[in-house]
């Protein structure tokens, strides 16, 4: 039904290649009308779909433990692939911004001012779909949030169809919901199976694999596509990108957390034995549960009276490097490719430029890897280079 409702919406696109494809003022057809009725629907059934069955049975006191020492796997890698791609395609979608305001701005006769609306109001939602995403995943699962988010990246591919600024604005903003919870429940699950050892370095190329190449991917598709397409051609592209993440899906495991919180032991214990890990399992009663929680409270009360002093410096160094890194990614790329253009540079031009520049990143990220793998491996006893 998504599939269709974003079909509905191409011949309103087609219509405009005579002028370029610019579609501002032109009246939506009833297909249009259909189609978003039919995007709305599918997602809302694509949602309850997704529910988790019942728990199949209740297990005592369970825990997980993890792989310290392993080598990474085959099945290790070929996550590390999967969720890369899934999160190259989601920077793909915040990357946009940068490409389609300079081409908006003067279809729509906006000025900075007003054309600046957009990337607030999607980087607005992909704030708050970064705290949505995160409970979708306790209640739905890691694995089917992720697909749920690639089903409304695929819904609100028809942001490129749309011949008014207010539902670009509107599109635009549930785009940024998707995207902005799918990057913390791809690291939640990857953190999940990776073996302890290897889990910063692993983390830290996920996240420069996902930037740089999703940067790298907008601002070559860019160039390849804008000048013949217009800047539309770029939010159409979440409709075949989102197919990609569906069809992937399957190969994504589901945490093994929340398989156990669903009482599903036997989908957990085969899951956690492809990346070799195990769970002990005890079958408990009420007085070892009693017993056992007073000893959690005990254990808390005691960490709490050694503490020092609240990680307020910690929590303030994070915060400003967090602020640096979004206004550098946010703030500069998303504002260079006007700059360019408005300097008289072409669109494919300005795009190139940035897609051979995002290229610098790589040395840096391959350093910061090296050097998180040699701390880690020299804080764990018995593990050699």
């Amino acid at each position: 039904m998504v599939a269709t409702g974003v079909v509905l919406h191409l011949p309103m696109f087609w219509m405009g290649r005579a002028t370029h494809f610019r579609l501002a003022g032109m009246p939506m057809d009833l297909g249009m009308f259909v189609g978003m009725a039919l995007i709305i629907v599918g997602v809302a059934m694509t949602a309850c779909g997704l529910l988790p069955s019942r728990r199949q049975r209740q297990v005592g006191y369970v825990s997980i433990v993890p792989p310290e020492d392993v080598p990474l796997t085959k099945a290790h890698w070929i996550q590390i692939v999967l969720l890369s791609v899934a999160l190259v395609i989601d920077v793909m979608k915040a990357s946009s911004l940068g490409f389609v305001v300079p081409g908006m701005r003067v279809e729509y006769g906006l000025s900075f001012s007003r054309v600046a609306v957009l990337p607030f109001v999607a980087l607005l939602g992909t704030t708050m779909g970064s705290f949505i995403w995160g409970a979708l995943a306790d209640i739905y699962g890691r694995r089917a949030a992720i697909l749920l988010a690639a089903v409304v990246f695929m819904g609100t591919s028809i942001c490129g169809a749309m011949p008014s600024f207010f539902w670009n604005i509107v599109m635009c903003f549930i785009m940024g919901l998707a995207a902005g919870g799918m990057l913390p429940v791809a690291n939640a699950l990857l953190a999940e199976i990776l073996p302890t050892k290897h889990r910063g370095w692993c983390l830290v190329l996920l996240g420069g694999i996902g930037t740089i190449g999703g940067y790298f991917a907008t601002s070559e598709s860019s160039a390849l596509l804008q000048p013949f397409f217009g800047w539309r051609i770029m939010w159409l592209l979440g409709f075949p990108t989102g197919i990609i993440l569906v069809l992937l899906s399957p190969l994504l495991p589901e945490s093994a957390r929340f398989l156990l919180q669903m009482g599903r032991v036997d989908e957990a214990e085969r899951m956690l034995a492809r990346y070799g890990s195990a769970i002990v399992t005890s079958p408990g009663n009420p007085k070892q549960r009693q017993d056992a929680t007073a000893s959690i409270t005990s254990n808390k009360e005691s960490n709490e009276q050694r503490r020092p002093r609240p990680l307020i410096g910690l929590a303030v160094a994070l915060t400003l490097a967090a602020l640096a890194w979004g206004l550098v990614n946010f703030g500069v790329l998303l504002w260079l490719p006007g700059n360019l253009m408005t300097t008289g540079r072409s669109v494919g031009l300005a795009s190139s430029i940035i897609a051979r520049s995002t290229l610098i990143a790589v040395p840096t990220i391959r350093s910061c890897d090296l050097s998180l793998y040699r701390v880690e491996h020299k804080a764990s006893p018995g593990c050699g280079d």
